[in-house]
């Protein structure tokens, strides 16, 4: 069966249910249908003194391009607990319909571990994600409209800084010629992907309507004639970025396969945004919950690593377990064992047995394990098995991973077993939970931006050092001089390699990492470092996933959506 069809095969239990079971009353929910809903920002006030669950991030190794099921680990995990008794919540990206039509399809798990209505997720959903491209390309109409009005605020048209926003992937949008008015001097400018941009960061980040408000005014378009700062605030769109905004700001509710609630909110990409779900939706969670599964974009370099020093340092929440996933496929290609590319069968090396090939390539999850342990975290190995994994592969890693650091490792079977598959796992994380956590960000706040760059790039990565293209030491001068030096740093770099470059396997050193340019999020309240040949406007493959997607004529039903 396909994903979908596993996903029809199951009669979800009514939203108001789901959310009977975390204490919340009919009159916290915005129903937007039977089988999803929106929970009012009042029931978070209303729960704001009960005492908070455990809070458990699940991350990973580099992937392959397919992905090592880390949303399907999250999912299984949750409803593992679920299983052993214990009342889970899975908190969630929504997914981004740049790869749900490109190269990795839909983003709400798979098999028997995924969350429920499959469809509605994975596409317009509540129409967050619309919203959050609606607000900022109305900054960006704002923007232009003042320019062409007269410009009192003497802004430079050669630095404006914003781009606009849109949710599919398209590469010829990357740069774009802005065509002015007559005697005006044409401009040039970009579109961002939704789930990279600004205003989607901000959503996540957000505490409530005052924080969203106070972040969207301090956005930063760009400078004056003179070098100073200009604001959303002083175009006077705040207000109007935070009606279409209203609604949004609520997270969302939807159940897992089994009936776990889960809570799906905001969408930021893992290796060119922040890559984790809403603060609103897992503060709503840690008090309604015992256990709080919540998944960071792509691997421990990325998401866990945005997590730990933008997330958290924002929401104050303090993790007491993180797992990280692995596969064996993914272990062997960091160790030779062969190359993956969509659409195209596997090699034998990462499918049959290869032991010399994966003992190479558990280097690169010692160095996730590490990156997990440098924050103070206790570090759990979830192995994600396939059908025809062999098994005694599968508890060599087990049996290494005790060697490495990891307080704990399962063999977990959710994508094909659902929550029973995911039982060891969680018993696992529940140990795991009552070691003390001694979290700590890699950096502090009053750090020079070089320096936090360099920590997560020698720290994290295994980087030799760092370099800064001519524009990138102008930029860091710039936030410098405005006044942004103490924000934390989101790194936007390939998700297939611990470097910059996606073609180093395994655990590269000895390696510099070049960083082309560094971006103002003043709102959102961090610099984001972009690495040489990353792109914040991704494009399609040669074979989109959504050449295989259609209405079916003689039941309106979607097909093909995986």
């Amino acid at each position: 069966m396909t994903d979908l069809e596993i996903a029809h095969s199951v009669s979800p239990r009514p939203i108001q249910a789901i959310g009977e079971m975390l204490g919340l009353k009919p009159e916290d929910l915005i129903l937007y249908g039977p089988w999803k809903a929106k929970v009012s920002l009042s029931a978070l006030e209303r729960l704001a003194n009960r005492p908070r669950g455990r809070y458990v991030l699940v991350t990973a190794i580099n992937p392959t391009p397919l992905g090592e099921g880390k949303t399907t680990t999250s999912v299984g995990l949750a409803m593992g607990l679920s299983r052993l008794g214990r009342r889970a919540v899975v908190t969630l990206r929504q997914p981004s319909l740049g790869p749900v039509f490109g190269i990795k399809g839909g983003g709400t798990g798979g098999g028997r571990a995924q969350v429920l209505p499959m469809e509605d997720i994975n596409l317009h959903f509540t129409g967050d994600a619309h919203a959050a491209a609606s607000a900022h390309n109305l900054l960006s109409s704002f923007l232009d409209n003042h320019v062409f009005q007269g410009n009192s605020l003497n802004l430079d048209p050669a630095r404006i800084a914003w781009p606009r926003a849109m949710g599919i992937s398209d590469r010829a949008l990357r740069q774009v010629r802005l065509k002015e008015a007559e005697g005006r001097t044409d401009r040039d400018s970009e579109f961002v992907l939704t789930e990279a941009s600004e205003v989607m960061a901000i959503l996540a980040l957000a505490s409530g309507v005052e924080d969203l408000r106070r972040r969207l005014g301090r956005i930063l378009v760009g400078v004056t004639k003179e070098g100073q700062p200009v604001t959303a605030a002083q175009l006077q769109c705040t207000g109007a970025m935070a009606v279409l905004l209203r609604d949004a700001l609520c997270p969302n509710l939807v159940q897992t396969i089994e009936g776990t609630p889960a809570l799906v909110h905001t969408g930021p990409f893992g290796n060119i945004a922040h890559g984790n779900c809403s603060v609103l939706a897992d503060q709503l969670a840690l008090r309604t919950a015992d256990y709080v599964v919540t998944e960071a974009g792509f691997g421990s370099d990325l998401g866990a690593e945005k997590f730990f020093n933008i997330k958290c340092r924002t929401s104050g929440l303090r993790p007491h377990a993180a797992v990280v996933v692995a596969t064996l496929r993914a272990l062997k290609l960091h160790g030779g064992g062969g190359q993956v590319k969509a659409g195209t069968p596997l090699p034998p090396g990462l499918t049959g047995p290869n032991r010399e090939a994966l003992a190479k390539g558990l280097a690169n999850l010692e160095q996730h394990l590490a990156n997990v342990r440098t924050f103070g975290v206790p570090a759990v190995v979830a192995i994600n098995a396939f059908k025809d994994d062999p098994a005694d592969e599968l508890q060599y890693v087990r049996d290494w991973a005790a060697s490495a650091g990891a307080v704990g490792s399962a063999i977990s079977t959710h994508w094909a077993d659902g929550g029973r598959g995911a039982e060891e796992l969680a018993k696992v994380v529940e140990a795991a939970c009552k070691i003390p956590s001694a979290y700590q960000p890699l950096y502090q706040d009053e750090a020079p931006i070089k320096q936090k760059i360099e920590a997560v790039a020698t720290r994290i990565y295994g980087a030799a050092g760092v370099s800064y293209e001519e524009r990138a030491e102008a930029d860091i001068k710039q936030a410098v001089r405005l006044g942004f030096g103490t924000f934390p740093v989101c790194m936007a770099k390939t998700p297939l390699s611990l470097s910059h470059d996606p073609a180093l396997k395994g655990r590269p050193t000895g390696f510099t990492l070049p960083v082309k340019e560094l971006r103002i999020l003043a709102g959102a309240g961090f610099l984001t470092a972009v690495c040489s040949g990353i792109q914040l406007m991704p494009g399609l493959p040669k074979k989109p996933a959504g050449e295989r997607m259609d209405l079916d004529p003689a039941t309106g039903e979607i097909t093909g959506l995986s």
